[in-house]
């Protein structure tokens, strides 16, 4: 498997550090943040394959990082984010997906519905770079 590394942004440092571990044992790189300013420097200074974006945090919003992020993404990198919330009600889905998240699951949920998402996300990053790297 690629290393993939995963930025995982949550305030619930106890939900944090169990979904940590799990993501880890499937052998992903595991950069953790606990609030959303520090999801956002940690997302400009790690570069992370993939985030796993909690939306209610303390500092900034998880939409406001998605924002930011999408107004300013890595040249030739896509960052599949994966938004994990308990904000479930249609108008929040519809606002992740229209801020550009790739994923949307709500909270409560079980961390094999993380993981295939992770899967999922592992998978397209692995397409693209294929189909990047051929020759023509």
């Amino acid at each position: 498997m690629q290393d993939i590394k995963v930025l995982m942004a949550d305030d619930e440092s106890d939900t944090l550090n169990v979904m940590a571990r799990s993501v880890e044992r499937e052998g992903y790189r595991v950069v953790k943040a606990l609030n959303g300013q520090e999801a956002w420097d940690k997302i400009k200074k790690e570069n992370p394959d993939i985030i796993l974006l909690d939306l209610i945090m303390p500092d900034m919003h998880g939409f406001t990082i998605l924002k930011k992020l999408r107004e300013d993404p890595l040249p030739h990198k896509w960052q599949p984010v994966i938004i994990i919330s308990a904000l479930g009600e249609l108008g929040d889905v519809k606002k992740g997906f229209s801020l550009e998240a790739d994923h949307y699951i709500t909270k409560p949920c079980t961390m094999e519905t993380v993981l295939k998402a992770l899967r999922m996300m592992r998978e397209a990053i692995d397409q693209k770079n294929s189909k990047d790297n051929k020759i023509i």
